[in-house]
């Protein structure tokens, strides 16, 4: 039908076959097997360009149907061979995927239109649980170490650091040089509870000889925490590429006041054995080139706001 729909487009075998891209004799031989499989001619003799019978025009009704759905499906087959099509499932840790990813997702999708990103949130164990159960493709977070024999592959993209992040306007940053004692005196925002910014933030406040964490506010997500800390003296720890990203708003900074980095890095997470899926091969490509073109700007800043120089 696919055949007779082209050569009624045409009005002739010889241009419906070229339209095909097959050979004439071709074309005439299945749509003469039609014919004599129906007991029905399918064009009116005698007439040029050919003119299609009533059940000649209908069946050739279905067939450009049918053709233009395999077109389609061609088209979706070789989108989805070169990565321009088909769908990514990323999940990731709310504060990174927030002020850092989604700009990026956006990014992505400015080059390639027809891939749909499926984002999810969660910490280490719960992607990777997910990405064991196939639920998600690709993982965003920071991990400290990947045992042996997980069955996943880990990217690093940029290297943990954390900050202390305050109001533009804290009172702290009149001070040319606050010490670590003097950001006990204000009360702090936790991290939302499974983040590893919590156990940072409990080793951090320990190590600055705190005897208790006065915890004002705990569970928002990352803008909720900024605009808690927009109205108050609050204080926080943040990683420091987040505290960049949001650099533009003026609204939060980080205090100059060196904290220790954990032990881990942000990356991108993977089953080892997962089948080759092109469009997600091209969106990991594109993340990791923009933490490569992000790192020199990300240090200078960390540079110039925490150490002053």
């Amino acid at each position: 039908m696919i055949q007779l729909a082209a050569v009624v487009k045409t009005g002739g075998v010889t241009e419906g076959a070229a339209l095909l891209g097959l050979a004439q004799p071709a074309v005439s031989r299945t749509l003469s097997m039609l014919e004599k499989r129906l007991g029905e001619p399918l064009f009116i003799k005698g007439r040029r360009p050919l003119q299609p019978t009533p059940l000649g025009r209908a069946l050739a009704d279905h067939g450009q149907v049918m053709l233009a759905a395999s077109r389609k499906a061609t088209d979706t087959i070789e989108s989805f061979r070169v990565g321009k099509g088909g769908t990514v499932r990323v999940g990731g840790t709310p504060f990174f995927m927030d002020a850092l990813i989604a700009g990026m997702i956006a990014e992505f999708q400015n080059l390639h239109p027809n891939v749909r990103v499926d984002q999810s949130y969660g910490y280490f164990s719960d992607l990777r649980a997910a990405l064991k159960a196939d639920q998600v493709d690709l993982a965003i977070c920071p991990i400290d170490i990947l045992d042996e024999g997980s069955g996943l592959e880990f990217q690093q993209i940029l290297p943990g650091r954390n900050v202390i992040a305050c109001r533009v306007t804290h009172p702290l940053l009149m001070k040319h040089r606050p010490q670590p004692s003097d950001l006990l005196n204000y009360p702090w925002i936790a991290p939302p509870p499974g983040s590893p910014l919590l156990a940072d933030l409990r080793s951090m406040l320990l190590s600055f000889g705190a005897t208790e964490i006065r915890i004002r506010y705990t569970g928002g997500s990352l803008m909720g925490a900024v605009n808690y800390m927009k109205g108050t003296d609050a204080l926080t720890i943040l990683p420091h590429s987040v505290v960049f990203a949001l650099r533009k708003d003026k609204s939060i900074t980080a205090l100059p006041v060196a904290v220790p980095h954990p032990e881990r890095a942000l990356g991108l997470l993977k089953r080892a054995d997962a089948p080759r899926m092109p469009a997600v091969d091209h969106f990991a490509r594109h993340i990791r080139s923009g933490f490569e073109n992000l790192k020199h700007l990300i240090k200078r800043h960390e540079q110039s706001v925490v150490w002053g120089v």
